[in-house]
């Protein structure tokens, strides 16, 4: 699969590379971080929330928002969903990943994604990255062998626990947690989410 760098023009649909913060510190924290072998999401961190740089990733990137800093670690290749959120998700690379990303303007009326729409960016190290609320993501995969590390930034409350009703709107049956709207591949098997992505569940390594 190509694999374009977030410098790339082509990342701009998706979203941009935020400049003027230090991030010193967060980087640090991230360290005593584990690094599993499969993939391990945390959505907030007192560790990363209590950092000075996460003072100014609040006022700067939500505008005095409250939010939640956490971390996503481990090693994946492989596509198995996407989500989207009403909002943008802050990524930080701790080390070298990979963001295989799509839009959701994509997503037809049934709620069904074509994972041939994908396309693959590399964060580098110490980069940090805005996805836009429109922006189709998900786990981050290895760059190079020994896994990966990314600080994610979101509104706090976000990818929390919901209790799920009968729903309103057709969208809601893509509702698996608070501000998480989620699309999974069969392949995955990934418990109570719509099965809707169409198409190879991507690999990098393909």
């Amino acid at each position: 699969m190509k694999i374009l760098n977030v410098s790339d023009a082509a990342f701009s649909r998706y979203g941009k590379i935020i400049r003027g913060i230090d991030l010193t510190d967060i980087l640090a924290a991230m360290e005593s971080t584990p690094l599993p072998e499969d993939v391990t999401y945390v959505p907030g961190l007192p560790l990363l929330e209590n950092t000075k740089s996460a003072g100014a990733i609040a006022y700067s990137l939500y505008g005095g928002m409250p939010v939640q800093i956490g971390y996503c670690n481990g090693n994946n290749y492989m596509l198995n969903a996407v989500e989207y959120h009403r909002d943008s998700e802050i990524d930080i690379a701790v080390t070298d990943l990979v963001l295989l990303l799509g839009a959701e303007q994509d997503i037809n009326g049934e709620g069904y994604y074509d994972t041939g729409k994908i396309e693959a960016f590399l964060a580098p190290a110490g980069t940090a990255v805005e996805l836009y609320a429109t922006t189709l993501h998900y786990a981050p995969c290895n760059a190079v062998p020994g896994g990966f590390k990314c600080v994610v930034v979101l509104p706090k409350g976000t990818n929390t626990d919901i209790e799920k009703t009968a729903g309103f709107t057709p969208e809601d049956k893509l509702l698996f947690a608070r501000n998480k709207w989620l699309i999974a591949h069969p392949d995955a098997q990934i418990s109570g989410a719509f099965n809707g992505l169409t198409g190879p569940n991507i690999s990098i390594k393909e």
